[in-house]
């Protein structure tokens, strides 16, 4: 890692519109997982930090003061680290059984951005970021893993 990147870590947010309940029989595999996935996720190679409240995951909030849209945010080391948790094991299953647990969305539901290493990003700044990736496409601010920006390139923006 060269001493630019090692100053900036990966922000992550994806929202997802519930289908169901998340203590029905809908969403019972989903809910099950949870814990196990972001054990895996907390131990990979580049993870940095996840959204969590006491119960050790981010189920209780929510996103554009939609009761059915759940927040999921974290922080990598860079795009690399994040795509290789993302794409291998129990994680890649749940998100191939993703509409089995939320409902398709048009707009843009995951957005990455560069923050300085040690930020925390709040739900607040993960809307604003989803907002602008909606209005404007991938861009420094708000972008995407197919079209993504080096660490630093927002800076004086």
């Amino acid at each position: 890692m060269t001493e630019s990147t090692a100053s900036y870590e990966l922000a992550q947010v994806n929202i997802a519109r519930l289908k169901a309940p998340l203590e029905s029989p809908e969403l019972k595999d989903f809910v099950e997982a949870l814990d196990p996935v972001n054990a895996v996720a907390d131990a990979a190679d580049g993870f940095v930090w996840r959204l969590q409240n006491d119960s050790g995951n981010a189920t209780d909030l929510r996103v554009f003061g939609d009761d059915w849209l759940m927040v999921n945010m974290s922080t990598w080391r860079d795009t690399d680290a994040l795509t290789a948790f993302m794409y291998q094991g129990l994680h890649r299953e749940l998100m191939a059984r993703r509409r089995d647990f939320f409902e398709r969305l048009e707009e843009a539901v995951t957005a990455l951005w560069w923050v300085p290493a040690g930020h925390r990003p709040t739900v607040p700044e993960a809307e604003s970021r989803l907002l602008r990736l909606r209005e404007h496409g991938p861009t420094q601010q708000a972008f995407t893993l197919r079209t993504s920006f080096p660490p630093g390139a927002a800076e004086g923006s």
